[in-house]
């Protein structure tokens, strides 16, 4: 019997590329998408293009991904492997042919990486730590953990892996004020992250890790062979930084005290 194999996608407010990620599985015998109550097209085009669409409040990616693990066995009885996409990625065709070969090949393996290629401002990143950017994409469901820190997640293997041709094509963001936006929302995370483990913050701290951000982005991963995007980038990562360390000291309400 061939191997079974799931599309699985989390999604909200994601009708901006969706359609190209759905397409790009086609080859999967079942696509799940596991939406947060979207407001926009997003659940219209997953159902137009045949996948189950399982509605669910956001609770982070950990409870995400756990609640749509829980249900793959449920809706696809004996699946081998899943591959999970975000809403705003999608599979060249070289890497699309990779997963079909691999999933049919008799090889103990717990999952597969492949290189995610990601655009910024004006380009296809090639340096400032954005590629290859390999990721557990493909994997057995049964040998696999998700890992959560602040927004971010992965998938970590539980056994043997190995590499896929081909690319993850990513459009993380519309425009500046996306990745700004972004940008807040990581470093309020990251902050109460900070205060929950109680590490020091402040300007000091902030500016510090800052300049060592940018250091990092622009000079060690070679930011400045992307051009104007690998800087920008740089500036804004160095942004970041700095807005995590500080808020993790700043008060609730700058309002008077009762």
């Amino acid at each position: 019997m061939a191997p079974r194999t799931l599309g699985l996608i989390l999604t909200y407010n994601g009708e901006r590329l969706l359609a190209r990620c759905l397409a790009s599985l086609s080859f999967c015998d079942q696509i799940i998408v596991v939406d947060s109550l979207s407001t926009d097209a997003t659940c219209d085009i997953a159902r137009a293009a045949g996948a189950v669409v399982l509605e669910r409040r956001w609770e982070g990616p950990g409870p995400q991904f756990r609640y749509a693990l829980e249900h793959i066995k449920s809706l696809v009885p004996a699946v081998d492997w899943v591959v999970s996409l975000d809403q705003d990625e999608y599979l060249t065709d070289e890497l699309a042919a990779s997963i079909r070969a691999a999933v049919t090949r008799e090889e103990d393996l717990a999952g597969y990486w492949m290189p995610r290629s990601s655009f910024y401002f004006d380009r296809f990143m090639r340096h400032s730590g954005w590629y290859p950017d390999r990721l557990l994409r493909l994997f057995r469901p049964s040998r696999m953990e998700v890992h959560v820190s602040g927004a971010h997640y992965s998938f970590h293997p539980l056994g043997d892996t190995g590499r896929l041709d081909g690319d993850i094509i990513h459009y993380p963001y519309r425009n500046f004020r996306e990745h700004l936006d972004k940008i807040n929302s990581y470093a309020q995370q990251g902050a109460d992250a900070l205060k929950a483990k109680g590490r020091p913050g402040g300007v000091l701290a902030g500016t510090i890790h800052g300049l060592a951000r940018f250091a990092k982005l622009y000079l060690l991963k070679l930011g400045i062979l992307d051009g104007r995007a690998g800087y920008i980038n740089a500036v804004h990562g160095a942004f970041y930084a700095f807005l995590k360390y500080v808020r993790a000291t700043e008060r609730e309400d700058w309002g008077p005290k009762p």
